[in-house]
């Protein structure tokens, strides 16, 4: 049976995903729905501001212009992962980072946040 499996590397991840429902899970989930994910999570971030080369944006507002950064470069950004990196952490004209000032008054870097977020995104059942 190992040779079976070492022979044939489809076969072997096939069953690797068979036998972890959670990889299987994770493995469901395109790329563009992650980043899709994302962008919603940021709209409905109530009572959240964005804080993009000094400048305060409500949720709504930093979903579109993340949208509009990421269709812009779908060339170049092929994981959620360069989404957060390439589109959703720093600004490309200043090179300031984006900041989620959140209800509470807390502020994180963006990039920071949405990583912690896709990781919970990957993670989920």
């Amino acid at each position: 049976m190992a040779r079976i499996l070492t022979a044939g590397g489809g076969l072997a991840l096939a069953l690797a995903v068979a036998l972890n429902p959670a990889r299987a899970q994770e493995t469901g989930k395109t790329e563009k729905q992650k980043i899709e994910a994302l962008i919603k999570h940021v709209e409905g971030l109530d009572g959240a501001k964005f804080v993009r080369n000094d400048k305060e944006y409500d949720a709504k507002s930093a979903a579109r212009f993340l949208r509009g950064k990421w269709e812009a470069d779908e060339a170049g950004i092929k994981t959620a992962k360069d989404f957060v990196d390439k589109a959703a952490s720093v600004s490309s004209s200043s090179g300031k980072a984006y900041l989620i000032r959140l209800k509470d008054g807390k502020e994180v870097k963006s990039g920071e946040y949405l990583l912690a977020e896709l990781k919970k995104l990957e993670k989920a059942p």
